[in-house]
């Protein structure tokens, strides 16, 4: 199932989400300018599990949570990772305020890296990618917005049809595959062979659903400045 866009309106320019747009493909195209560099420069630069594991504190090693998060592997990946964070961030920026949905969404990141890296301790594969972040987003917008109808394309064997649907039941489907396809590949040999992350999904989606309700996002939002000029 792919989203294509939800039903939700929002008070505020979502910025901060625009922004993080940008430097994604901004950092796509820097990675596309590397040519035949790009594998010997993400080996310096994104998160790699076994040296994160060798020295935890090292600097290299903190940097790279989150310079990963702004690195892809194709234009596929980044653009299904940027599909959803357009459809869904703008309205967690809403609810959080710019500044705090910037923590919220580095914190997700954040978050989303360390569970990949318990999962896959001897892991000397580059991880990149913005998805664990992304699922932090999914998280808060199941917790926040779980019956809101969300326009999606689903295939059905050779035929696609458009339906619009809950989130709850969208995002659920989502979290309950990452968590059957994480498990299905538990203990598979991954040291020096990459695939997808799907631990990384499983804790990012859980500390979005968790850092939303710390952070507030249940509350309703505050009224913007020209709603309390103009009335």
């Amino acid at each position: 199932m792919i989203p294509l866009a939800d039903h939700n309106p929002r008070r505020i320019t979502p910025v901060v989400n625009i922004l993080l747009i940008g430097a994604n493909v901004l950092m796509f195209f820097w990675e596309v300018s590397l040519g035949p560099n790009l594998e010997p420069a993400l080996f310096n630069v994104a998160f790699i599990p076994a040296r994160f594991w060798y020295a935890p504190i090292h600097p290299l090693n903190i940097t790279s949570m989150f310079v990963s998060m702004f690195l892809h592997g194709g234009w596929l990946h980044l653009g299904g990772n940027m599909l959803y964070l357009w459809i869904f961030g703008d309205n967690i920026e809403d609810r959080l305020g710019h500044f705090k949905y910037l923590i919220f969404y580095l914190l997700s990141g954040i978050a989303a890296t360390l569970a990949h890296a318990l999962a896959n301790p001897g892991s000397r594969v580059p991880s990149i990618g913005a998805s664990g972040a992304i699922a932090g987003v999914l998280g808060a917008y199941l917790i926040l917005f779980p019956k809101q109808r969300v326009t999606t394309l689903i295939p059905i064997f050779v035929f696609i049809t458009v339906r619009e649907i809950p989130a709850f039941f969208l995002l659920g489907f989502w979290f309950v595959l990452q968590l059957f396809t994480g498990a299905a590949v538990m203990g598979a040999h991954m040291n020096d062979v990459g695939g997808v992350a799907y631990f990384a999904h499983i804790g990012g989606f859980v500390a979005g659903m968790v850092l939303v309700i710390l952070m507030g996002g249940r509350r309703p939002p505050p009224r913007p400045a020209w709603y309390a000029d103009r009335h």
